[in-house]
C-alpha cells in the first residue's frame, strides 16, 4: 500500500467527521492559546519590572496549573468519544483488508493534522490574544507595566510541548484500543445501548446526605476562619452529592414518572422518559458535569469580580489619608510624643516640597473578644484567643477602643460629649443598651450605651477573621481600666494621618524618602517619645499591591472561566451530537410507524430542554448556598459589603444564563438536524 494514501485518507476521515473534529480542533487551539497567555504573562520580564509583580506571577503559573489539568480531562475526554464514534469507520477498514497497523498509521497522521491545525492555530490566536490580555491586564491593575512586546518564545515551547504531550498520551490509548478489539467489536462500538439501569436507593440516599450535610455547612458557617478551612470540605460533598442525585435520583425520578400512567402515555412523555432511561447512566454523568463546570465558572468569576470591586473601597477605608503613620507602643511601659511626631511628618513633608492639607492625631486600644448574651468575655492566657463556648449566638469580634478626644483627633468633627461610665458605638455595632465586659477570673466592667457617631473607616475595614466593632469611651480612665480586663490580650497603637497635594509618584517617592532617612534612628525619630514600632504605608502603593492581588484575581478568574466554560460547551455539544446520531434511528422508526413530524419535534424538544436546563438549575442552587461562604472568605480579604458580593453573584449568574441559552439554540439546533 502506498505511502502516501495514509495521509489522504487520515484527511478524507477528518472531512467527514467534521461534526466530531471541528469543536476538537477548536477546543484545542482555544485551550492552547489560554495557555500560551497565561505562560507569557508569566515568563515576561516586564513583569518582574512592576511593583506588586509577585501577585501577578503567582495567579498566572496557578492558572497554567489548573488550565493545565483541565485540559488534560477535557481533550482525552473528547478522544474517548471521538474514538466511540469512529470505530464503525475502523472496523470497516479493517474488513476490508487493512491490518491494525495500517490503521495506526492513519491515526499517526490524524494526530499530526491535529497538533498542526489545533497546536499551531493556537499559538497564533495566543500571540494575538497576549496583545489584548496586556491591555485589559494593564488596566485591571490601574498602573502601567511594561510589557514585552514580541512573542513568548519560552511560552510558546512550553504550551507546544505540554499540548503536543496530551495529543501523544491520547494517540497511544488510541492505538492500544484498536489493538485489543477484533472488527466485529469494532463494526458494532459505536452502536451498543445501554441496559435499563436499577434504582441505587444507597446512592440515592448518600447524595441526599451529602448534599444536605454540603449545603448545611455552607448557610451555618459564620466564622470567616472555618469558612476557609471548611470550603473545600463543603464543595466536595456537594460534588459527591451532585453525582449521586443525577445518577441515582435522575433514574428513580424517571422510573416514578412511568409508573404514571396518566403523564407517560402520552406522545411527547412516553419517548422523551423512555429515551433517557435507558441511557441514564451514561447521561447522568455528563449532566452532573455540565452542573459542576457551570458552578465553578459562576463562582469563580463572582468571588474574584466582588474582590476586584471592593478593592476601592477597601483602600479608602483601610487607608484614610495619603501617608497613614502607626506608632505601637505598649501604655504600660511606654509614651510616645503625638505632638513631637506630628511635628515630625509635617517638617518632612515640608522639606521635600510636599504639601500637607490636613494632619489627624489620635490613638487606639484593640484587642479580641466574643459577643454573646452575657458580654464581652476575654481570655488573659493567649493572645488572640476567648474562653467563651462558641455557640450559635456567639460572634467573634475585634474590638477598636478611643477616647471622645481620639475620635475628634482622627475624625476631624467635635469632640463628642459622653460621661464617664458611658460609651459610644462609631459605625455599626451590636444594639445592646449595656455593654458588660467580664474575663476569665470573673471580673466585670460594664457601660452604659449613650449613642452612635458615624464611623470611622479605618475602623470599619480589617483582615481579620472578626468583625470589628468601634467604641469611644470617655476619657483615658475608662479606657485604662477596660484595657487592665483584658490582661495582656491587647495592642496600643498611634495614628498618623497626612493628606497631600501631590500626585500618586510624588506620595510614593516621598514614602521611600522617609524609609531611606529614618535609618538614621535615633537622630531621625528625636522628640517622639517612647514607643516600639512606627511603620508608614501610602495609600498610593497599598493601591498597587492591592489591585495587583485583585486585578490578577480578576483576571485568573475571567481566563479560567472561560476555559471552564468552553469545557462546559464541549461536553453539551458532543452529548447532543452523540444522543442525535443514537436517537435518528429510534425517530426515524417512529415515524414509519405514524408518530407524525410534529409530535416528533415535541418530544424532541421535550427531551432537551430537561437534558440543557435541569445542570443549570442545579448549578443556580449551588450558588445561591454557596454564597454565605463565599461572602464569609471574602471579609479575609477585607471586602465586607455583602450588596456588592450578591450583585457581582447575582449579575454573573444572569450573564451566565444568556450565555447558557444561546449554547442550548445553537446544539439543540445541530440535534435536530441529526434526528431528522
Amino acid at each position: 500500500m502506498r505511502n502516501g494514501l495514509y495521509p489522504k485518507l487520515a484527511a478524507r476521515s477528518m472531512r467527514q467527521n467534521h461534526r466530531f473534529f471541528v469543536p476538537y480542533l477548536l477546543a484545542l487551539a482555544g485551550l492552547t492559546a489560554a495557555f500560551y497567555v497565561m505562560s507569557a504573562l508569566s515568563f515576561d520580564p516586564g513583569v518582574a519590572q512592576m511593583r506588586g509583580f509577585a501577585y501577578v506571577q503567582v495567579m498566572m503559573q496557578l492558572g497554567m496549573m489548573v488550565a493545565g489539568i483541565l485540559s488534560a480531562v477535557l481533550l482525552l475526554y473528547i478522544n474517548s468519544f471521538l474514538m466511540k464514534q469512529r470505530k464503525k469507520e475502523l472496523g470497516l477498514y479493517n474488513i476490508l483488508g487493512m491490518g491494525k497497523g495500517n490503521i495506526a498509521l492513519i491515526q499517526c497522521w490524524e494526530s499530526l493534522y491535529t497538533a498542526l491545525v489545533g497546536i499551531v492555530g493556537g499559538l497564533i490566536l495566543g500571540v494575538i490574544l497576549h496583545k489584548l490580555a496586556t491591555v485589559a491586564l494593564t488596566t485591571l491593575l490601574q498602573f502601567s507595566i511594561p510589557f514585552s512586546s514580541s512573542f513568548s518564545l519560552p511560552a510558546m515551547i512550553v504550551s507546544a510541548l505540554f499540548f503536543g504531550a496530551l495529543l501523544v498520551l491520547a494517540l497511544l490509548l488510541n492505538l492500544f484500543r484498536v489493538r485489543l478489539s477484533n472488527p466485529i467489536e469494532l463494526l458494532h462500538g459505536g452502536s451498543v445501548g445501554e441496559k435499563e439501569p436499577k434504582t441505587r436507593w444507597l446512592m440515592a440516599i448518600v447524595g441526599v446526605l451529602s448534599m444536605g450535610a454540603g449545603y448545611f455547612i455552607a448557610v451555618t458557617t459564620k466564622d470567616p476562619a472555618l469558612a476557609m478551612a471548611f470550603y473545600f470540605l463543603a464543595v466536595i460533598l456537594v460534588i459527591i452529592g451532585t453525582y449521586c442525585l443525577f445518577t441515582a435520583g435522575s433514574i428513580a425520578l424517571l422510573k416514578m414518572l412511568r409508573k404514571n400512567k396518566d403523564f407517560y402515555y402520552q406522545t411527547g412523555h412516553f419517548i422523551g422518559v423512555s429515551g433517557m432511561l435507558y441511557r441514564m447512566k451514561r447521561n447522568a454523568v455528563g449532566l452532573a458535569n455540565i452542573c459542576i463546570l457551570s458552578t465553578m465558572v459562576m463562582v469563580m468569576i463572582s468571588g474574584t469580580l466582588a474582590l476586584y470591586l471592593g478593592q476601592g473601597e477597601i483602600i479608602a477605608a483601610e487607608y484614610p489619608a495619603s501617608l497613614n503613620m502607626t506608632i505601637r507602643f505598649d501604655p504600660a511601659e511606654q509614651a510616645p510624643d503625638l505632638d513631637g511626631a506630628a511635628a515630625l511628618a509635617e517638617r518632612f513633608a515640608a522639606e521635600h516640597n510636599v504639601p500637607v492639607t490636613s494632619l489627624r492625631v489620635g490613638q487606639y486600644l484593640s484587642f479580641d473578644g466574643s459577643e454573646t448574651r452575657e458580654g464581652y468575655p476575654f481570655a488573659d492566657s493567649k493572645p488572640g484567643y476567648s474562653t467563651a463556648t462558641c455557640s450559635d449566638n456567639t460572634i467573634n469580634r475585634m474590638f477598636f477602643v478611643l477616647t471622645a478626644e481620639d475620635y475628634a483627633g482622627l475624625s476631624g468633627q467635635p469632640v463628642p460629649t459622653i460621661a464617664p461610665g458611658e460609651l459610644a458605638v462609631s459605625g455599626t455595632g451590636p444594639a445592646f443598651d449595656t455593654f458588660t465586659f467580664t474575663d476569665v477570673t470573673g471580673g466585670s466592667l460594664s457601660f452604659t450605651a449613650a449613642q452612635s457617631l458615624p464611623a470611622l473607616s479605618m475602623f470599619s475595614v480589617t483582615h481579620t477573621m472578626f468583625d470589628p466593632v468601634c467604641l469611644v469611651v470617655a476619657d483615658e480612665a475608662s479606657r485604662t481600666a477596660l484595657r487592665a480586663l483584658t490582661g495582656d490580650n491587647y495592642s496600643a497603637s498611634a495614628l498618623i494621618l497626612l493628606d497631600l497635594d501631590c500626585t500618586s509618584d510624588e506620595e510614593i517617592d516621598l514614602l521611600y524618602a522617609w524609609v531611606n532617612a529614618s535609618w538614621d534612628y535615633e537622630d531621625f525619630y528625636a522628640g517622639t517619645g517612647d514607643w516600639e514600632s512606627w511603620r508608614v504605608e501610602s495609600r498610593a502603593e497599598m493601591a498597587v499591591d492591592g489591585y495587583s492581588m485583585a486585578g490578577g484575581f480578576l483576571f485568573l478568574g475571567i481566563v479560567l472561566g472561560i476555559v471552564f466554560l468552553m469545557a462546559t460547551v464541549l461536553i453539551i455539544y458532543y452529548k447532543q451530537v452523540s444522543e442525535g446520531y443514537e436517537d435518528q434511528g429510534r425517530f426515524e422508526i417512529m415515524r414509519k410507524v405514524g408518530l407524525s413530524q410534529k409530535e416528533v419535534k415535541s418530544s424532541i424538544r421535550s427531551q432537551v430542554l430537561i437534558v440543557f436546563f435541569l445542570p443549570i438549575v442545579v448549578a443556580a442552587i449551588h450558588l445561591l448556598f454557596d454564597f454565605n461562604l463565599v461572602a464569609r472568605m471574602l471579609t479575609m480579604f477585607g471586602v465586607r459589603n455583602v450588596t456588592t458580593v450578591a450583585l457581582c453573584t447575582g449579575g454573573t449568574l444572569l450573564a451566565f444564563l444568556a450565555v447558557y441559552a444561546v449554547v442550548y439554540l445553537l446544539t439543540a439546533r445541530t440535534y435536530y438536524k441529526i434526528v431528522r
